[in-house]
């Protein structure tokens, strides 16, 4: 069964009726390997082809679908045509035309990567390595009415396929050959996977990955043509068809650790913002989090739209902006305490409005308690009822979900029964680094059976890549753990790997306090995300290391992390199970290489030793 972009019910509501058809013949006569696009904008050009075929042997397809009756047909030629509407005649582009500009466009994109042109001077020198084609669909005209006209003298009958070329009993072979005749020409090669993923990055630039995107448009070579990246980072085929077809509603991402659930939030974000008139508001819990989050909206030119904040932060606007009193003679946890409940008690007395926004999105959302999600619920507006909650089970490692238990989505008011997706392959750790984290941790990250929502903690699976085995270094001190760390960090920036690509997750604060120092004093740029109250901006332009702790660093991702003082571990306030995910969440944020220190036994130490 080939894989449709959007997923078919994520866009039966703005199809026509032919078009359904013609989707489902796709899905169902064409072989898994197949790539389908629906009305999906091609590059900056803002072209919509109603659909585009990929095979990696076959090459690229473009097809136009029209639900035209021959009666509805007053006048075609090979570039106009002329058709009776409910208010009469109207002029456009003939369908083929229209297919054969889209196609042109799409080669012309493609033509401007070297490593999608053909170098063999004896064949096809200067073109694409692949096929490609066009054609046009008429999903209400049989073949035999088609050959009573004078029509195939503008639109050749190989480039045409009809309706009932396209019925449900249709042989699957039959069905191909129509699509294929299209061609001109077909090759012999098939297309490699970088190749396909070469060719959704030119075609597709909202599923770039990071900065990608401003590497392309801001770097040019001598003949300021922009350059294009060796290497490109982009949503998976799983990612990219869930991106595009989370629809309205409430929808749910289950997903692991590392799984893009942050990128598909902004994926949604840069949809969202395009299409609704009142603001969107994104939530998280930790400050380092919102921080990268804003950072990441902004690069994307969307603050204007788009309001990210961590929960606290926002229950605190809202009780200035509507002029509710603050909780008084109170501090700490106490304090956060009572500031939710004013907000919750203001929203139901209706001092403060629900249905604000046009869209709330929460990433990480197994950090917010019941009643937050409850009240966060509200405030999605109705006429849009726009709500998107990531998150994952086995990193919840704040105290408000202690008290959590087993409560049901339902029951706060957040429709995820059959709204739920899961996303299980981890594409941020390498596979070595991600088996150390869950061998580690497995007994309290094992999957359970569903909830009342139907979803269930699930179990990471690796997307494959590799990289150094994690190292634990055991010394005499955790002074000379701080100073094996600075060395071993100098050694790996004199290799050539930027300072900003390196971390220190750490658990106490003595441990920041003090590598920060010693950084510092070997003239290292080094950025203390906890210093203090005010240190929590997450800069993402800076190059310097990060010092973070293993609460702060959720949602944080660095190619090289180190973790100190893995003898002091479990820390003796907290308990062992909370200790444990903590300890998880720390591991799975170094993307390639994780360097662990300890200086004397321990329960962690020895836990540690098994699976590193």
């Amino acid at each position: 069964m080939a894989t449709l972009i959007p997923s078919l019910n994520g866009c039966l509501s703005r199809m026509t009726r032919g078009e359904k058809r013609f989707a489902q013949r796709l899905e169902e006569k064409l072989e898994g390997d197949y790539l389908l696009w629906y009305d999906v904008p091609v590059g900056n050009s803002g072209f919509h082809p109603d659909f585009i075929v990929m095979h990696p042997r076959r090459g690229i397809l473009i097809l136009e679908v029209k639900d035209w009756r021959l009666n509805t047909i007053q006048r075609i030629d090979k570039t106009r045509a002329t058709i009776l509407t409910g208010s009469g005649a109207k002029e456009m582009f003939s369908p083929l035309e229209q297919a054969r500009i889209y196609a042109h466009s799409v080669c012309s994109l493609l033509e401007k990567d070297p490593q999608l042109i053909n170098s063999d001077a004896r064949k096809h020198e200067g073109k694409l390595i692949f096929p490609w084609s066009y054609g046009v669909v008429f999903s209400n005209i049989t073949r035999q009415q088609f050959d009573s006209t004078n029509m195939g003298e503008v639109l050749p009958d190989t480039r045409v396929i009809c309706q009932d070329e396209m019925y449900k009993d249709v042989d699957a072979e039959v069905f191909q050959e129509r699509l294929w005749q299209m061609f001109p020409w077909q090759f012999g090669k098939a297309l490699t996977l970088p190749q396909i993923d070469r060719i959704r990055w030119h075609l597709f630039p909202e599923i770039r990955i990071n900065q990608q995107a401003d590497l392309f448009t801001n770097t040019e070579d001598s003949d300021n043509t922009p350059a294009i990246p060796d290497i490109l980072r982009l949503m998976d085929i799983q990612q990219e068809q869930l991106a595009r077809s989370l629809g309205d509603g409430h929808r749910i991402i289950h997903g692991v650790a590392g799984s893009g659930k942050t990128m598909i939030l902004g994926y949604r974000c840069l949809h969202l913002a395009k299409v609704l008139n009142k603001p969107i508001l994104v939530l998280c819990y930790n400050v380092a989090l919102a921080a990268r989050l804003e950072t990441m909206i902004a690069e994307k030119g969307l603050m204007e739209k788009v309001v990210v904040k961590n929960f606290h932060a926002w229950c605190n606007d809202q009780l200035t902006h509507y002029h509710v009193p603050k909780p008084r003679g109170v501090s700490g946890n106490e304090f956060f305490i009572q500031q939710v409940q004013a907000v919750i008690s203001a929203v139901d007395s209706g001092q403060i409005p629900a249905g604000q926004y046009g869209a709330v999105l929460i990433d990480e959302g197994h950090d917010f308690a019941p009643q937050w999600l409850k009240l966060v619920a509200q405030m999605v507006s109705p006429e849009t009822n726009s709500l998107l909650l990531l998150y994952d089970d086995a990193q919840s490692i704040y105290d408000s979900n202690k008290k959590r238990g087993r409560f049901s989505f339902k029951s706060q008011g957040i429709q995820a029964q059959g709204r739920t997706t899961i996303l299980r392959l981890n594409y941020r750790n390498t596979a070595e680094v991600l088996h150390a984290a869950y061998s580690f941790a497995r007994e309290v990250l094992e999957p359970e059976e569903s909830d009342d929502d139907g979803v269930p903690l699930i179990r990471p699976e690796s997307a494959e890549r590799h990289g150094p085995q994690p190292e634990l270094i055991r010394l005499p001190s955790f002074d000379k753990e701080a100073d094996y760390i600075t060395g071993r960090f100098k050694q790996l920036n004199a290799e050539g790997v930027n300072w900003c690509d390196m971390a220190i997750i750490y658990r106490s604060k003595f441990m920041g306090k003090t590598l920060t120092q010693r950084l510092r004093d070997n003239n290292i740029p080094v950025e203390w995300l906890n210093e203090n109250s005010h240190s929590r901006r997450y800069r993402t332009g800076e190059n310097s290391i990060k010092v973070v702790t293993f609460h702060s660093s959720k949602g944080l991702e660095f190619p090289i992390v180190a973790i100190p003082g893995i003898g002091y571990l479990p820390n003796r306030h907290g308990e062992l199970k909370d200790e444990v995910r903590l300890m998880y969440v720390g591991m799975t944020r170094a993307m390639d290489q994780l360097i662990l220190t300890g200086h004397q036994d321990s329960g962690f130490g020895g836990m540690l030793a098994k699976v590193v």
